[in-house]
């Protein structure tokens, strides 16, 4: 599908090989759409070759028939899944031309802001859709973020669940993430260090590098705090562990002498004046309750449960 805008007025228009103050864009390239564009554009072999090449990661060059940049994005940032969607930008001196497989959430946002002020000319062009690329990364930090403070609060509140295997999960979506940030920002500044245009392009091209810089370091900054998530469930469960092992040795210390009373007493001698005793049951019983409860009441006072 070829569609296509007048950058000058922002108006769709039926494109027959017009390649001046255009914007051309093409979804699902077709042999019949290629053969159209070559005929109306000058193409790099190199960069037609990367735009049909399938899972192409963000890169940029600039050939003497145009400046190309490729850049990879999330489809679903606020899912935080790894679905990708991956968009072309081939920028002429008066015409650009936009490649993907069925659009991407960039493309559908500035596809509507042509023709205003900021918004018309191939350069403008390619910087919104690259700014718009950029911010997705940000809604995936949000999304990653606002997940990473709901297993904070559970690792505090459920005590019992263990938030191990989500942090990876949530880590190896970091990486994947930082990764498709990291080389959209190369890609952009090697667009903005080789192209020909003027000095306020080159400075929207910097903006763009900062804000996938920023991107790449708040994800940066939350892989740090999943770790440090991790270490805290871990010391967590060291102090539950070492709760209930003081649990456990002051209910031991209690019994201890309980139990060698009650061996004392069992043992079958002759003589023993407590077994001829009347009073000699009441006697045990009353020394385990003393005991006992003494102990207890201590441990207690002391916190140990």
């Amino acid at each position: 599908m070829i569609r296509a805008r007048q950058l000058s007025t922002g108006q769709p228009l039926e494109w027959a090989g017009q390649t001046q103050d255009v914007w051309v864009d093409v979804q699902d390239l077709t042999p019949d759409d290629l053969t159209a564009l070559r005929a109306a554009f000058v193409i790099n072999r190199l960069a037609l070759e990367d735009v049909q090449e399938h899972g192409h990661w963000s890169r940029a060059e600039v050939y003497p028939e145009h400046a190309f940049i490729t850049v990879r994005s999330y489809a679903r940032p606020a899912q935080m899944d790894e679905f990708t969607e991956r968009l072309s930008i081939l920028t002429f001196e008066s015409a650009v031309l936009t490649l993907s497989t069925a659009g991407t959430r960039a493309l559908g946002s500035v596809w509507a802001l042509v023709g205003r002020e900021s918004v018309n000319s191939p350069q403008e062009v390619t910087y919104e859709l690259l700014d718009h690329t950029a911010d997705t990364f940000f809604e995936v930090a949000d999304a990653l973020e606002d997940r990473a403070d709901t297993l904070e609060e559970q690792v505090f509140q459920r005590q019992r669940q263990n938030p191990v295997a989500e942090v990876f999960a949530i880590k190896h979506v970091i990486a994947h993430a930082r990764r498709l940030a990291t080389e959209a920002r190369e890609a952009t500044a090697l667009l903005g260090r080789h192209s020909t245009c003027s000095p306020a392009d080159l400075v929207r091209y910097r903006d763009v590098q900062d804000s996938l810089t920023r991107a790449a370091g708040r994800l940066d900054s939350l892989r740090d705090v999943l770790s440090s998530l991790l270490d805290l469930h871990l010391s967590l469960q060291g102090q539950r562990m070492n709760e209930v092992m003081r649990t456990l040795t002051a209910v031991s210390v209690v019994f201890l002498p309980l139990t060698f009373l009650a061996g004392v007493w069992g043992m079958n001698f002759e003589f023993m004046p407590e077994l001829k005793s009347p009073y000699g049951y009441l006697l045990a019983w009353t020394s385990f309750v003393v005991i006992g409860g003494a102990l207890a009441l201590f441990f207690k006072r002391r916190g140990w449960w």
